[in-house]
């Protein structure tokens, strides 16, 4: 009975009514907002408009904040070190805009209008190398599987683009959430900068005293765990362009710079990002000769072997410990759930979440160990 009692106690005792109770609570208000979602409708437009400049202005923050922060050392006022640097980097985007977009306009107009051709040739190359070898068989009776089981693809196209014109309001709003978030982030970014440590400590004093030094440890585990990414990958991704950039001029592959660039944004996904971004530039060597496609392959082993061997290393270190396999399964189930958004903030997402789950599993270790560490034995904190 006293092992029962105490089992009770380690659970929460008398406090366990009033989690189950909460949380019956929490059940009965996401039933009634399952029926009555409607009502709610003006609440998610405005949480809609107001994330993505939010996102942004928090992903700029933690790339400009260790800046900032270093002017202040440098007895530059905050304010005055916030101004420099946006009219800084305002004026170097300019300047890179209004000399380098011409080429990479015209670069990405005519890959657009050729890469169908690209891809065309290559499938009339692999078409024409499967006839003449010893799959010709197999290739005639999977061709006529193919048109008997997809000959009405014709018009499911058809159907998509009828959807797709149906979807012009959608995108027109799309492209109005861009174009407000473009505008309203940088000054969400300037009060983050500005105010951010001062919004922190209000928000602490809003909290009871008990729980202020907790919640304390578990934002400042987060602001490490998401800065160090964020301000990691980016970095690796833009060293990444940079390199193919250099590789791709060396060995003369037609549109370079357009391909580095899509390299570089596609890379700041992990793993999934660069596989991803190597398919146009070998579809285009292929076509263009098999040396090309060589040469493609060297630059490729080369810009990894530097990334996964010095850049990675250097510049992310072991700041995330997240294996190989979790970021990918991360990043599979985030992309399923929440789309492109989802596989973008998949890991920092997963980073936070893992904080909040490392702390209340510090939490059940200490409790453990008050109630059963005498009976039989501490409950290590190095123990994962």
């Amino acid at each position: 009975m006293n092992s029962d009692n105490q089992f009770i106690k380690f659970l929460g005792g008398k406090n366990l009514v009033f989690i189950l109770t909460i949380l019956i609570l929490i059940g009965i208000m996401i039933f009634i907002y399952d029926k009555i979602s409607f009502i709610f409708y003006p609440i998610i437009v405005i949480l809609s408009t107001i994330t993505p400049p939010i996102i942004l202005a928090f992903i700029a923050y933690y790339l400009l904040n260790p800046i900032v922060n270093l002017l202040e050392k440098g007895k530059i006022k905050r304010i005055w070190g916030i101004i420099i640097i946006i009219i800084g980097i305002s004026g170097l985007i300019t300047g890179l805009v209004l000399m380098i977009a011409p080429a990479i306009e015209k670069q990405i107009t005519e890959l657009i209008s050729t890469f169908p051709g690209y891809v065309q040739q290559l499938w009339y190359d692999v078409n024409e190398w499967i006839e003449n070898s010893f799959l010709a068989p197999y290739y005639d009776n999977a061709y006529n599987w193919v048109v008997d089981n997809f000959s009405n693809i014709p018009s499911i196209i058809g159907t998509y683009i009828l959807n797709a014109f149906a979807g012009v309001q959608s995108f027109a709003s799309t492209v109005t959430n861009f174009v407000v978030a473009l505008v309203t982030f940088p000054i969400i970014l300037f009060f983050l900068l500005k105010d951010g440590e001062r919004f922190k400590e209000y928000s602490l004093k809003l909290l009871p005293p008990k729980y202020r030094g907790d919640i304390n440890h578990i934002l400042k585990n987060m602001d490490a765990q998401v800065g160090s990414y964020i301000q990691g990958q980016i970095i690796v991704a833009s060293c990444i362009g940079i390199l193919l950039y250099i590789g791709y001029l060396i060995i003369g592959l037609e549109y370079a710079i357009t391909l580095a660039i899509l390299a570089g944004i596609l890379s700041v996904v992990p793993y999934l990002g660069p596989t991803l971004s190597i398919i146009p530039a070998v579809i285009i060597a292929i076509v263009n000769s098999p040396l090309m496609l060589l040469k493609l392959a060297v630059v490729w082993i080369v810009v990894q072997f530097l990334e996964g061997n010095f850049i990675s290393p250097n510049i992310m270190g072991k700041t995330m410990k997240i294996h190989p396999l979790t970021i990918i399964i991360v990043l599979l189930v985030a992309g399923n759930l929440f789309g492109l958004i989802g596989v973008v903030l998949g890991i920092p997402g997963y980073a936070i979440l893992k904080v909040l789950v490392t702390y209340i599993y510090n939490k059940f270790k200490e409790r453990y160990n008050r109630f059963y560490g005498e009976t039989y034995g501490e409950y290590s904190a190095d123990e994962k």
